[in-house]
């Protein structure tokens, strides 16, 4: 899309030969007529899935019908010399423990930890002797009471409190996330022997019920509440609320009054980067470094990792039992077991036999709540953004609030609301939610020098536009320029910086990178499509209605980019393939 007629965007692929494909060499990067497992879609939790079947003796092939691998979290080179994460843009949730078992960092991951990490300029005017007020966070508590303490002295007194009843609760929900959920079908129907076993998945539960303890109360309303009762009961300052409430809302069609808005918060601030508790990075070279870091630990195993290569069909022998699969050019794959880094959706209304799954399954599966409010935009420019708040040093160079998530238009949480209500009327907000970020500010590899990519994470926009409108080019841009007004806003200049632009919708994202209605998590992740139902009832433990074929992307729990249901799920397939 062009952007003030300075350039038009472009797909340019002419990066060096990634180290997966170096490291795929011989008979590895040959297609085999069988495997022993078939992962479809190179998403990271596929990618994932591949590399510990791999390590535990599974011959696995991972086919990719994109170009590129990664899924959402990818590097894209769409103007020439700027490197963009194209969709997923922030790391924070990916499991120590995946990081250690493929020795990621081996493999080329290197992380850009930001502090500090959080900055909400204010719209206010300023003075001679003062600018407009913001509030920066990160790190260091005392250097936080004392910006929370420019709006109410009361909030910089209970922000350690809140914090550290917060880090209990992720502390208690931790667990849960590196296993799979309690088998409640093998409760019901299983074998005395299943159910012995389901027993052990109770575990985690039972053990954050003890970390919570009598506090257990309390908690239960943050995860089923809405967020802006919760946070009203600890804070006054609107600046401060409205800046935590944004991760209880951020690519969530939900507003902060929305009950159980308190879980998606959690889900933001749960991460843990290099023994630092709820720290979020930059990854150097973008996203797409973080998934080559993972298939190359696949690929030095032994996987198999196929661009270009779309699985068209699940392949069911007579028994119902899976086989393989077909690709789009008709050529057939076998293996003993089938993983799917897709979506639901895509994975049981698409790719499977609909003979073979139950009518209930199938009803369910197609009403899952996919909505997304985000649209995306790239953007290149030919400096950095200098907000009134903080204005710019004298030669131009990154300083501590440049690296951060940069929060516009979220002075108040009503503001917040008002442009989720817009968006169920069917119009894209008014003031749109703004989560801005410059990875060149840490990444200097990503752009020219003296330029940047800027990152703009934007809500709420709807699907479907009322009045039988579309996302064609020009309501597209007319948003974007909606956009780029409230930026100039708080750092006049920004719109004469930029060089080119790059405008993903719901239906783009959808159409692009195959998340069902431009969904981040595949679905939403509110509490009736969590854990236990996720994707829906009985069937939360990776395996499905047939036999052979599990899920493994972030439609599975836990959703996100954690690696967790990647793992997770290898890890019942290889349990499944040692009893077959």
């Amino acid at each position: 899309m062009a952007a003030g007629g300075r350039g038009l965007i472009r797909a340019l692929h002419s990066s060096p030969c990634p180290a997966w494909k170096r490291a795929q060499s011989g008979a590895n990067g040959r297609l085999k007529p069988e495997y022993d497992a078939v992962v479809i879609g190179a998403g990271h939790n596929g990618l994932v899935a591949a590399a510990y079947l791999q390590r535990l003796g599974v011959n696995t092939a991972v086919f990719e019908r994109r170009h590129v691998i990664g899924g959402a979290a990818v590097t894209e080179e769409i103007i020439p010399g700027f490197k963009f994460s194209r969709a997923s843009y922030l790391l924070s949730l990916l499991r120590p423990q995946i990081c250690t078992d493929l020795e990621l960092k081996k493999h080329g991951l290197k992380l850009h930890l930001r502090d500090p990490y959080s900055f909400t300029p204010m719209l206010e005017e300023g003075t001679l002797n003062r600018l407009p007020r913001s509030l920066l966070l990160g790190t260091d508590m005392a250097a936080n009471q004392k910006e929370i303490s420019q709006f109410s002295r009361k909030d910089a007194q209970a922000f350690p409190r809140y914090e550290e009843f917060m880090k209990r609760l992720v502390l208690a929900i931790d667990p849960l996330l590196d296993a799979a959920p309690v088998d409640t079908a093998a409760f019901q129907h299983g074998s005395l022997l299943q159910r012995l076993r389901a027993l052990s998945t109770l575990k985690p539960l039972l053990k954050a019920g003890c970390t919570l303890g009598a506090q257990l109360p309390q908690y239960y309303e943050v995860l089923t509440a809405p967020i802006s009762k919760v946070l009203d009961q600890w804070f006054e300052s609107e600046p401060l609320k409205a800046t935590l409430a944004t991760d209880a809302v951020i690519g969530a069609m939900t507003s902060p009054h929305t009950p159980g808005s308190g879980y998606v918060l959690l889900h933001h601030v749960m991460g843990s980067l290099e023994g630092t508790q709820g720290a979020w990075s930059y990854v150097q070279g973008g996203m797409g470094a973080l998934s080559d870091a993972i298939a190359s630990s696949a690929a030095t195993c032994g996987a198999s990792i196929f661009t270009e290569k779309t699985v068209a069909k699940v392949q069911v022998n007579s028994e119902g039992r899976v086989q393989g699969v077909t690709l789009q050019d008709g050529e057939e794959v076998r293996s003993r077991v089938v993983l799917s880094c897709a979506s639901p959706q895509v994975t049981f209304l698409e790719l499977t036999p609909q003979e073979w799954l139950p009518g209930a399954f199938v009803k369910r599966i197609s009403q899952l709540d996919t909505q997304s409010p985000v649209t995306k935009i790239n953007v290149a420019v030919d400096r950095l953004p200098n907000f009134q708040a903080a204005p710019n040093a004298p030669g131009d160079q990154p300083q501590g609030h440049h690296q951060c998530s940069i929060h516009l238009n979220c002075e108040d949480t009503l503001l917040l609301h008002q442009a989720f209500e817009d968006a169920k009327g069917g119009l894209p907000s008014q003031k749109p939610m703004i989560e801005l970020c410059i990875p060149s500010s840490l990444d200097p590899t990503l752009a020219p020098p003296g330029c940047h990519v800027v990152s703009l994470f934007t809500q709420y926009t709807p699907y479907t536009l009322a009045g039988g409108k579309v996302w064609n080019e020009q309501e597209k841009n007319t948003y974007a320029d909606k956009v780029f007004d409230c930026i100039e806003a708080y750092a006049p200049g920004f719109k004469r910086s930029v060089l080119a632009r790059d405008i993903l919708t719901p239906p783009d994202l959808e159409r692009i990178f195959r998340l069902p209605g431009g969904n981040i998590f595949h679905g939403a992740m509110s509490l009736d499509q969590l854990y236990f139902a996720r994707p829906v009832p009985q069937h939360s433990d990776y395996r499905c209605p047939v036999q052979g074929l599990y899920l493994c992307g972030s439609g599975a729990h836990p959703g996100g980019v954690m690696g967790a249901a990647g793992r997770n799920a290898a890890h019942v397939v290889f349990r499944d393939l040692k009893n077959m």
